[in-house]
């Protein structure tokens, strides 16, 4: 079977650094979203491109899970929502999904941002202060059954699945 590996925490975690390990060692495709917008875009964000982007390697994800081909996600996943219709997304191919949290205390963060911002400054972007502060408000926090369990809850009220919802989330995916 093949197996979906998703990275899971803030920026300056070591979320990609997990993910290239991850790649090597059960050689699999590795996605990862800031390697792309920057060299495409010039900056992170890109007035929503980066949804557009994260929609279409998620596309590809899927294809090559379903070729046989184990993938590496490294997109973060800061909401429950994202990673539950990731997970029904990586199910209804056949294929295992593997949650990889890699959690990092704010000082830790700020240090590790800092040395990336001075010693590859054209691989990364500012993050101010306020931003990891903002940034640490937003992020749910993955619990012990989300981590563990292969259940997956339903879609947030008013949606009739989870393919709908990513659709809607990553208007790319495909």
């Amino acid at each position: 079977m093949t197996t979906l590996f998703l990275t899971v925490g803030l920026p300056g975690a070591g979320k990609t650094t997990r993910a290239r390990q991850l790649a090597k060692e059960h050689s699999a495709l590795r996605l990862t979203p800031d390697e792309w917008m920057i060299p495409l875009f010039g900056e992170p964000e890109a007035d929503g491109k980066r949804d557009v982007l994260e929609g279409r390697l998620l596309s590809l994800a899927v294809e090559a899970l379903r070729l046989g081909t184990n993938v590496v996600l490294d997109f973060g996943c800061w909401s429950r929502d994202e990673r539950s219709a990731i997970r029904w997304l990586v199910k209804s191919v056949g294929a295992s999904c593997h949650l990889v949290y890699v959690p990092v205390d704010h000082e830790t963060q700020r240090a590790r941002i800092a040395h990336r911002r001075s010693t590859t400054p054209n691989q990364t972007f500012p993050m101010s202060e306020a931003d990891l502060l903002h940034w640490r408000t937003l992020f749910e926090e993955p619990d012990a059954a989300e981590l563990d369990g292969d259940e997956i809850d339903g879609p947030p009220p008013g949606w009739t699945g989870w393919l709908e919802w990513a659709t809607e989330r990553w208007p790319s995916f495909t």
